[in-house]
Parts: C-alpha cells; structure tokens; sequence
C-alpha cells in the first residue's frame, strides 16, 4: 500500500514537470511575470504622482478658474522673503475641495509659505487669539510675526442680494484668492497706503462694498479729516478722497488743496449736481487745469450711452488709460448715474488732462433743470455735448487728481449693475495714483451660470440641422453602405 501511494506521488511529480516545461505553461509563466512587473510600475508611477506638485496632476477644468492664481497673485508670493503661515479652520472630512486646492497652488509657489489644517474640534479655541468672529469652517488664518488676518468663510464665498432687482436671483462669487493673496500682502507689510477721507462739507459715507474693497487691498482709512484744524494736507496722506460733498469748501481750504496737488499731492473728488446748491470753491480745483462743469444733469438720448430706460443713468464710452483698460480688456461697462459734463479745455499750468468716460459725440447734452427735469428731450437752455464724465489730471509737479462727476458712482446698487465696475474704476484710480497694482485688480469668480441666449432664428435653424439634416445624412450613408454590400454579393 505504502508502495502504491509512493508511485502515485512520483507520477504526479512527473506530469507536473512535463506540464511545466509545455509552451503553454511557459507563456502562463512570462504573463504572470509581466502583470507583477506592470502592477510595479502602476505603484511607483502613483506614488511618485502623488509626490508631484498638484499644478502638474490636477488641471483646472472650472468655468471660472476657480484656484487657478492670477499673475498679480504670483508677483506677491514670489517675492515673499518672510515666512507666512495659512492655518485652515476646518473640521476633519468636512474640507472644500476648491479651498484646498487653491491652498495647494499657493504652497507651491513659494517655499516661504506654509498651510497647516487646524481641527476646530481638535484646537477649539485657536481661531479666538486671532479674531472675535464667530469662526465658521473652512475659514482661514494668515500670519506673519505678529501680524495677522482672519478671513472668514462668507469673505471667500459672497453673495450679493442687489443684483435680485435686475435678474430674480442673487448673484454668487468666489473671492478666494483676493482674499489670500491680500491678506498675504497685508502680514508682509510694515508701510500700508493712508487714505485720508475729508469731512466737514456733508460728505456721504463710504458704501460697505467700498470700505470692504479698501480694506482688501490694503489701504488704510482714516475717517472724519478736517482742514479747518490743520495748516496743511499730512505728509503722511497717499490720497486725499472727497466722496459726494453737500456744501463747498473754504478760501482757506481751496488754498491748501491747491498747495496739496502742486506739491506732489494725490486727490479724489466724486463730486455731481447738486439739488439747491453750487461748489464754485470745489469746481475751481478742475477750472486751475482747464476744465469746467456744465450745470444741469447730463442726459444721453443714445440707447448705447445709457443703462436701462433711464438716459441720465449714464453707460458712457471708456477710453484708453492706465485706470480704464483693465476695463476694457474684460468688456466691462462703468455706470455713471446722475452726472455732471465735465468740458476739457487748454491749459496753461503745464498739467495733463485725461479723459477717461465720455458721452456719445451727437445725442447728449445736459438738462439745465436738474433734479427738477420734466422730460428728457433737449429743451431751450440746454447745453449741448460731447461731455466728458471723468477725468484724470497729472500736474508737472507730480500731483495727480481723478474727478468723477457723479456722487453716486459707488453706489451699492449701481456698483451691482456694473457688476463691480465702478468699483474696479476708482480701486485702479487709486493704484495708478499711488504707483501700486499689485493684488488690487483680483476681481472674484462668479458662481452664477452662464445662460446661451440665441435667436428665435438660430434656434429654428439648430431645431432642423439636429431633427432633420443629420438624421437623414445618417440615413443615407447607411442606405449607401447596404447597397454597396449587396452589389459585392
């Protein structure tokens, strides 16, 4: 028995070596071999991908680019030569993708830059030694010695209800990286811009959107100035603003502006018609350079001058400038509601007048009654246009000055309409004035969808190419194919 069982071990041995050494086993062999090998390089190619910036594996593919960094973004970081860490409030499992991935692209362009996730759950008191908020996840944290920033989550995605009015719906935006790359540059800064805001003449407040703005890209504000107690502009002051002024100002105070501008001094003015009163005192600061203010309101009768059905809210034509071409690249509309005509004329004070938004050259002109106007339509007293809406002064000696004409240009509602124009008008006004542009022209994302709006007649020619045409193309070549076949039969 036991002898019987040795044999039949011994000839199975036998026929598993005959098979071994049978081509088919030996083609077995080599693709087991093979799927080891290709299931090794599948490994180290995932693994050495996972090692690999994320700007070389993963492509952004968003309609809006959402973290894809803009040129501004990369200047900042760049030239970082301090370190700057971005804490990432965020509950485990519970990240932003899109976040994330924006944080990503910053800490590959600098090595100075540093993200570190902090788990609300796990540090519930962290987010306090930086700021008061109610911290919401996936909010941010930048630091610098001891300088910081908290940028909360409704900072990054905003909403604005304004725009409800005009489309039923409210409008959605992604400012990450403004956010970021402002904060950044506000923790790396030891000498931020001073904006000098005048009082004393009835102006009217900065609207939320605009002092949101300023704070963003670094400017900081100081509130309630008043000539009457100073015997001069600060030398301290980047820029004087005069926003919507009820009242004129003084002798005294004319004086010291004029002194401020030919000085080397940065001014401006948002200044429109007035109801039941007249700023000679102001208006002499454009008259020192050859322009002047046509009285009334403006009006343009052409249906491409105007937003809306309103013809004095004004859509004038931008031209070509440091401020405005940033506009006109992105086919952007700035509107000019309830303006005064600004006339260009000569000069002898050695400056350089700009105009940067004018009326239609044949169908404006401005209504002498203002406020008080009855009807739209050019009417005896009226005087005729061309008028320019804002203006840009560089004096010889180094002063600059941007006149808008209207009070209401930053105006939350009409900001909306322009779809933040307006905003970006005075933003690049003031960068161009103080030589910054650095940050200040990262615009936010939109979220909203993008409709396709085609005729009536595109869309009755599509309904026939795609029911019609193609189908019966179809047909045909597979009625040609059978055909074809059968004739080689």
């Amino acid at each position: 028995m036991k002898n019987s069982l040795q044999n039949q071990w011994r000839a199975a041995l036998a026929r598993n070596r005959q098979a071994l050494t049978t081509r088919t086993a030996k083609v077995g062999g080599y693709s087991f071999v093979l799927s080891l090998v290709v299931l090794a390089i599948l490994i180290a190619v995932n693994v050495l991908a996972s090692k690999l910036p994320a700007s070389w594996t993963q492509w952004d593919i968003s309609a809006a680019q959402l973290y894809s960094l803009t040129s501004d973004t990369k200047v900042v970081v760049t030239n970082l030569q301090q370190d700057v860490t971005i804490y990432w409030i965020s509950q485990a499992g519970q990240e932003d993708t899109v976040i994330q991935k924006l944080l990503d692209r910053y800490a590959e362009l600098s090595d100075h830059i540093t993200v570190e996730k902090k788990d609300p759950d796990v540090y519930p008191t962290f987010a306090q030694q930086y700021t008061d908020e109610t911290v919401a996840n996936n909010s941010l944290v930048v630091v610098s010695g001891d300088k910081s920033r908290y940028i909360g989550y409704d900072n990054i995605y905003q909403y604005d209800t304004n725009s409800y009015y005009t489309t039923g719906s409210v409008s959605q935006s992604f400012d990450g990286e403004g956010q970021i790359t402002s904060a950044i540059d506000y923790v790396v800064s030891t000498d931020l811009p001073q904006v000098y805001l005048l009082s004393g003449h009835g102006e009217a407040a900065l609207s939320d959107t605009f002092s949101d703005e300023l704070q963003r890209a670094n400017y900081d504000t100081v509130e309630d100035f008043s000539l009457l107690n100073v015997d001069a502009v600060p030398d301290d002051c980047d820029v004087l603003l005069i926003n919507a002024p009820t009242s004129d100002i003084s002798d005294e105070e004319l004086t010291m502006l004029r002194d401020y501008l030919t000085g080397g001094g940065k001014l401006v003015v948002l200044s429109g018609p007035q109801k039941d009163t007249d700023l000679p005192n102001l208006k002499a600061l454009l008259s020192d350079y050859g322009v002047t203010a046509a009285d009334g309101v403006v009006v343009d009768q052409n249906r491409d001058y105007y937003a809306f059905t309103a013809p004095y809210v004004l859509m004038p034509e931008i031209q070509s400038s440091d401020i405005t071409d940033p506009l006109k690249d992105g086919d952007y509309h700035v509107i000019v509601p309830i303006a005064a005509g600004l006339t260009v004329g000569e000069t002898d004070s050695g400056a350089t007048v700009t105009s940067l938004l004018e009326t239609s050259p044949d169908n404006s002109f401005s209504k002498a009654a203002g406020y008080a106007m009855t009807t739209y339509d050019k009417e005896d007293g009226d005087i005729d246009g061309p008028f320019s809406l804002a203006v840009t002064v560089e004096d010889a000696a180094g002063g600059r000055m941007l006149w808008v004409a209207s009070d209401y240009l930053l105006d939350d509602m009409y900001n909306s309409y322009s779809s933040g124009a307006n905003l970006d008008f005075v933003m690049n006004g003031l960068s161009w004035m103080i030589g910054d542009t650095d940050a200040v022209s990262i615009r936010s994302k939109s979220l909203d969808y993008n409709y396709l709006t085609i005729s009536s007649s595109s869309a009755a020619w599509l309904k026939v190419c795609m029911i019609g045409i193609i189908p019966v193309g179809f047909l045909l070549l597979g009625v040609d194919e059978v055909l074809r076949r059968r004739k080689k039969v």
